[in-house]
C-alpha cells in the first residue's frame, strides 16, 4: 500500500474526529503524512509531534494490528516533539 493509499484510508475518520493538535507520520523514503487538526496531507509541513516509523508499521497500526504502546517500547516506533499528542492519537486510530 502506498502512502497515499494509507492517508485515504484515513482521511474521513481525521475529518470528524475533532482533533486540535498537529502530528505527522514520518515513514522515510515512502513519505509523510501530516495531520493538522482535521485536515490531512502527504506534503511534509512542520508538525507539535513527528512518529517515524516504516509504513507496514503504519498500516498495521492504524488497521489495528500493532499496539501502538509495544512499538514505542520495542523501537518501531520513534516519537519526536510532544509526546502528549501522541497519546491522544486513539481519537484518531
Amino acid at each position: 500500500m502506498s502512502i497515499q493509499a494509507v492517508a485515504d484510508k484515513i482521511k474521513a475518520k481525521v475529518e470528524s474526529a475533532g482533533f486540535d493538535r498537529s502530528i505527522k507520520f514520518d515513514t522515510g523514503g515512502d513519505g509523510v503524512i501530516v495531520i493538522d487538526g482535521n485536515t490531512l496531507t502527504t506534503t511534509d509541513g512542520p508538525a507539535d509531534c513527528t512518529i517515524k516509523l516504516s509504513l507496514d508499521d503504519l498500516e498495521s497500526l492504524i488497521a489495528g494490528d500493532l499496539n501502538p504502546t509495544m512499538a514505542f517500547m520495542t523501537g518501531k516506533i520513534k516519537v519526536e516533539g510532544d509526546m502528549s499528542v501522541a497519546m491522544s492519537l486513539s481519537q484518531l486510530l
